[in-house]
């Protein structure tokens, strides 16, 4: 039997790869076979939308993304299986979803739609050309692949162009996704419970440190050097537990020990 339970899909993909359908035929057969289970799809294409009436503003666009994060963590808040139907083809995008649901204690899983981009182009000009071929092949040069980071590895790898069968390769998605939420490994102790005397000091540490190297890996010209980056910042934590700091005092601190160790400034 099926095991489902209140978790992150991150889809990630090429523009016409079919993240859509693979997601409402996800939420479609989680009502049908277990409707215990509400699926809510966080689509940035809805949320622009909204804000920009389906226009595309570049100043926008940090309000979009802040909106869609904000929809995602509500998700997740509210015991419903979230996905995140979008591109999150940079790893820094992937990374601020994993961050969202270590903060709420839910499981995050990548599944990657992994259609070629020929194909890609081939369906986008069966729909009428919506998206420029230019934009879709930026996007695939802009691609941040898997290789780089332990935590960033996709569950699945799906080519629906070779699917002949979507509803048996959802179900064996879900199957995967049960074995791994009844998986307890050292890994996954960021998705416990919180322990009812931790130290708000330590809590409030770990947050703005997070928080703040989410933000500086937004920026390409840092992005190379995020595992330094990340072992900085628990090198940071480590030298900095039990300490009775203020929110901008952590900030303050952390920008100054991150300029030092990498010997340049920060913005």
């Amino acid at each position: 039997m099926i095991q489902l339970f209140n978790y992150l899909i991150c889809l990630v993909g090429f523009p016409a790869s079919g993240k859509s359908t693979f997601a409402q035929k996800f939420k479609e057969i989680s009502i049908e076979k277990y409707n215990d289970f509400d699926v809510k799809i966080i689509d940035p294409d809805i949320i622009r939308e909204s804000i920009t009436r389906g226009e595309f503003n570049h100043k926008k666009e940090k309000l979009v993304r802040k909106k869609n994060l904000k929809e995602i963590k509500k998700g997740l808040i509210s015991g419903k299986i979230v996905i995140s139907d979008d591109l999150n083809y940079y790893s820094s995008m992937r990374h601020d979803l994993m961050e969202i649901a270590e903060e709420v204690n839910r499981k995050f899983f990548i599944i990657h739609i992994a259609t070629p981009l020929k194909i890609c182009l081939k369906w986008n000009e069966e729909r009428g050309n919506k998206i420029p071929k230019k934009v879709l092949i930026d996007i695939s040069n802009k691609f941040d692949d898997f290789n780089k980071y332990k935590w960033d590895q996709p569950l699945k790898r799906i080519d629906l162009s070779k699917v002949s069968n979507l509803s048996e390769t959802i179900e064996d998605t879900m199957k995967t996704i049960s074995t791994n939420l009844n998986k307890v490994s050292i890994d996954d102790r960021r998705f416990e419970e919180p322990k009812k005397h931790s130290n708000p000091d330590n809590e409030r540490l770990e947050k703005i440190t997070r928080k703040s190297v989410g933000e500086l890996l937004k920026n390409p010209e840092f992005r190379q050097f995020k595992k330094k980056i990340l072992e900085l910042r628990k090198q940071f934590v480590m030298e900095n537990l039990n300490k009775s700091f203020s929110k901008s005092e952590i900030s303050r601190s952390f920008k100054i020990f991150l300029e030092k160790s990498l010997d340049t400034k920060i913005s």
